[in-house]
């Protein structure tokens, strides 16, 4: 197969091996998996965003119902056949669970500010030594049809099986 056909699945998205001048793209793509896997979880808390304008209603203390998704990338490892164990995963997620549930987010810190991209990245700061092949955090609030993504951020990523 020549240069400018070959092609690597990275995030969902075709990145040429080569560019259209025929000169190799920065050494080897890191991270390809075709294997993704996650665990999901629900916490109940409260918050108020200081930023909000007095008199608005997000100034003011109130709850919600938080689903959060945590994915994997990796590929399945020969002796077990997972790519990460969801009892470790499991295990990894009951810190952070117990940090937020019926608390008062504000109070929590890293979280004076408790807004979902706010959780998204302090969920992801707590996880990501400990899941290796962390690849996503969503963060929802199902009632208010709201919801954030976060993907850490840009340097390469550890499989889960490595």
């Amino acid at each position: 197969m020549g240069g400018q056909q070959r092609w690597a699945l990275l995030n969902r998205r075709l990145l040429p091996a080569v560019s259209p001048l025929g000169m190799a793209l920065k050494a080897e793509i890191p991270y390809v998996t075709a294997m993704r896997i996650y665990k999901e979880f629900l916490f109940e808390a409260a918050h108020f965003l200081p930023s909000a304008p007095p008199g608005h209603p997000n100034s003011r203390i109130h709850g919600h119902s938080f689903r959060v998704r945590v994915v994997i990338d990796g590929e399945p490892k020969p002796d077990t056949g997972l790519v990460f164990h969801f009892d470790d995963l499991a295990a990894a997620i009951a810190e952070a669970h117990d940090a937020l549930d019926h608390r008062l987010l504000n109070e929590v810190e890293g979280l004076e500010m408790p807004t979902l991209e706010r959780i998204s990245m302090w969920l992801w700061n707590r996880l990501q030594n400990r899941v290796p092949g962390l690849a996503e955090i969503h963060v929802a609030r199902d009632s208010c049809h709201e919801g954030c993504i976060y993907t850490g951020s840009v340097e390469p990523k550890r499989l889960a099986a490595e």
